[in-house]
């Protein structure tokens, strides 16, 4: 799950994380007011961005650095009345119904400062270089030696003298290595507490010395928050951060039916049981010279309903020319899932071709109800083993 800019700062600033003073706005005379309310205190300058869940909101033009309300007020405009499209958007970009109206802070340098799980070390891991603002993905491939790796104890999690290291390596000195240090703990303890699966600072920033603040001040300006779905029924707070208009519509109507579902740009349908047998169904389809239109995986047990609520949110894609359905019956017994299989393509209506591949327990019983029903559903056409039905499906739709 994933939740918006506004949100994660304040997850930060509640756990003690130092993050500029801002108002989430949905309207122009609310992000008027709020830069108002901000240039009161007379910061150097109204930082203006768009919240949604996607990527390069600079380079489109949806993050605006600002001096007067005016130009809060064009750029609040601006924003609200267009489309984002960035690289990280669909072809016709993401409406943007909530802006981020924050101060802006001075910055002598910028530091990138995430946490995520190290699948290959099986741990937590604190990830920290000195070039931050910038795409890490590109320091990592250009310049992998500026990439900096903590790994966290599965019990103590951040060690105060790691932190301390890491703040000396990225470069940090006097006063800043203190609070980077408090920073960072807190960050840590933040990811565990409310299982993230990404704590993400991208810039956190060290601002220029002042009378008041002769090392500078160590500030998160922008934050990112990924959490672990499967944990959603103990953090109900955070799962109440969830907005739904951000989410794929076929993918939160999948969710309801217990569905596994993830829209891809192909032409072929999939319905699959098993993410593991999802992701060989496409792979296969790919080899054959075909394009997934989807990812869908039923799960183990799936009722005539949920197939059937399936092949609607397939069939419901202009795109898709072609459906393959590639069950193994385990748990799902497959004459059970043939004849939901046959329920569901009656009800809906199938104009593309279906191939169905189906193999495990009670496979033979339920080809006889596939032939049975071959009749009635002129498309569908029965495949022995997954080459075949791979090879059907991409001839089919070629």
């Amino acid at each position: 799950m994933k939740i918006h800019e506004y949100q994660a700062r304040a997850l930060l600033a509640g756990a003690d994380i130092p993050v500029p003073d801002g108002d989430m706005v949905t309207s122009v005379d609310d992000a008027v007011a709020a830069a108002e309310r901000l240039l009161a205190d007379a910061p150097p300058v109204i930082v203006v961005k768009a919240q949604v869940h996607a990527g390069g909101r600079g380079k489109a033009g949806f993050v605006k650095v600002v001096r007067t309300v005016d130009e809060v007020r064009e750029a609040a405009e601006f924003m609200l009345g267009n489309r984002m499209i960035s690289p990280q958007t669909p072809p016709d970009g993401l409406e943007v119904d909530r802006l981020l109206v924050a101060e802006g802070v001075d910055i002598d340098r910028e530091i990138y400062l995430a946490i995520t799980t190290d699948r290959t070390r099986r741990t937590n891991t604190v990830i920290a270089s000195a070039e931050g603002g910038v795409e890490i993905e590109q320091v990592a491939a250009e310049r992998p030696e500026a990439i900096h790796k903590v790994p966290l104890h599965p019990l103590d999690g951040l060690c105060p003298y790691q932190a301390r290291d890491l703040a000396f390596t990225l470069g940090l000195k006097g006063k800043q290595v203190r609070q980077f240090v408090a920073l960072a703990l807190n960050l840590a303890q933040l990811f565990v507490e409310t299982d993230a699966s990404l704590a993400e600072i991208n810039p956190l920033v060290v601002t220029p010395a002042t009378d008041e603040h002769p090392d500078g001040q160590v500030i998160a300006i922008d934050a990112k928050f990924n959490f672990d779905d499967n944990a959603m029924f103990r953090q109900q707070a955070i799962a109440e951060l969830f907005d739904p208009t951000e989410e794929d519509p076929d993918e939160l109507r999948a969710r309801e039916f217990g569905l596994s579902f993830v829209a891809l740009d192909g032409t072929i349908g999939c319905l699959v049981n098993g993410a593991g047998l999802a992701m060989s169904t496409m792979d296969i389809i790919k080899l054959h010279g075909g394009d997934p239109a989807n990812f869908l995986d039923v799960g183990g047990d799936a009722s005539q309903e949920a197939v059937t609520e399936a092949f609607r949110i397939i069939l419901g894609e202009d795109s898709v020319k072609g459906v393959l359905v590639n069950i193994f019956g385990g748990i799902m017994q497959c004459d059970r899932i043939a004849r939901a299989i046959v329920a569901a393509a009656e009800e809906v209506g199938f104009e593309v071709p279906l191939i169905v591949r189906l193999e495990g327990t009670n496979v033979d019983a339920a080809r006889a109800v596939l032939e049975e029903a071959s009749s009635r559903l002129p498309t569908m056409r029965t495949a022995m083993d997954l080459g075949d039905a791979a090879k059907q499906v991409c001839a089919a739709v070629a």
